[in-house]
């Protein structure tokens, strides 16, 4: 009698969806992010938005969006999930609180919120503006209270006026993207919010040689990775010395949508606070909301666990190819 395999990969079945939404035209931390979740079992993945970075950005144009599209469908290729769907955002940010940047995507988000035939809980997991979870929300209200967003950005709770930089460019990235639409999200809807501050997600650090040794020689998917890391170090050594190590912060987004326990998806190895709702002020610092329930703020990653499941899961997948 054959014996079967304990713990086979193909016994793991969804427990949430995720819908993940990032600017796929900008650092390729998102190449990690993306290329890591569309190898996980235990997350059903509805679609996947590229958002565009800030008109401010160095990465800004006018086609980004769609640039982004092209690189998640490389990384969707390579990772044999010719299932994905790749829908655009908006390509600039909303102009007013009660505008919403109507897109394929926001759009969708508004459909898949509103299902009614399924029991598995929704997430959208931003790793960067906000633009696609406000219009959706100004789209549609009632979703306020069917998803969870977990978003990845904001300055440091404890930054002064004194300590933000006087020039845009250089403040936490994601929450300037779109400053209306993260207003919006944090002041205008009581949707429930887990955040990662700049702080945190910066603790995602991966050293060049732990990247040669562990992404790159696994197979075209993890040569693909370690190359977009490379293209991207060797354009900014150009003006800065990089050092021994890059920031993967967005990575961080597949430790709150998969890594959980196993008796719960619950990722309860990362540590948390509940703090009262705050407001979002315009220069990206908070300020107190009466009466608007908690939100989740983390401030420890179990970035152990997330780097170690992602090299074993290039693992798995490298030695399915060559099977």
């Amino acid at each position: 009698m054959a014996m079967t395999e304990p713990w086979s990969a193909d016994r793991i079945e969804a427990r949430s969806r995720v819908v993940i939404d990032n600017d796929f035209c900008g650092d390729p931390d998102c190449v990690v992010e993306i290329a890591h979740h569309l190898l996980c079992r235990s997350i059903e993945i509805p679609f996947v938005v590229s958002s565009a970075v800030g008109v401010h950005h160095p990465e800004w144009t006018d086609d980004c969006v769609t640039r982004g599209v092209g690189v998640v469908r490389e990384v969707a290729e390579l990772a044999d999930r010719d299932d994905v769907v790749i829908l655009e955002g908006s390509n600039m940010p909303m102009t007013d609180a009660s505008t919403p940047a109507v897109s394929a995507a926001a759009e969708a988000l508004v459909r898949e919120a509103m299902r009614d035939d399924t029991d598995l809980p929704l997430y959208v997991a931003c790793g960067g503006g906000l633009t696609t979870v406000a219009s959706a929300l100004l789209l549609e209200p009632r979703i306020a209270d069917r998803m969870t967003v977990i978003w990845l950005g904001g300055e440091k709770y404890d930054m002064t006026e004194d300590e933000l930089p006087p020039d845009v460019r250089w403040r936490e990235t994601n929450v300037n993207t779109d400053m209306v639409a993260s207003r919006v999200v944090f002041n205008d809807f009581q949707v429930p919010l887990w955040q990662m501050p700049q702080g945190v997600f910066s603790q995602a650090l991966m050293s060049r040689s732990e990247a040669w040794s562990r992404v790159r020689s696994r197979g075209a998917l993890g040569r693909h990775v370690f190359d977009q890391i490379g293209h991207r170090v060797d354009a900014w050594s150009r003006g800065l010395k990089m050092g021994e190590a890059y920031g993967l912060g967005d990575h961080t987004l597949v430790s709150l949508t998969v890594l959980g326990g196993p008796y719960s998806p619950e990722p309860y190895t990362s540590d948390y606070t509940d703090v009262p709702r705050p407001s979002l002020l315009e220069n990206g610092l908070y300020g107190e909301q009466a009466d608007a329930g908690t939100i989740r703020v983390y401030s420890r990653i179990d970035v152990r666990l997330l780097f170690e499941d992602f090299y074993g899961k290039l693992d798995e997948f490298a030695a399915a190819q060559e099977a």
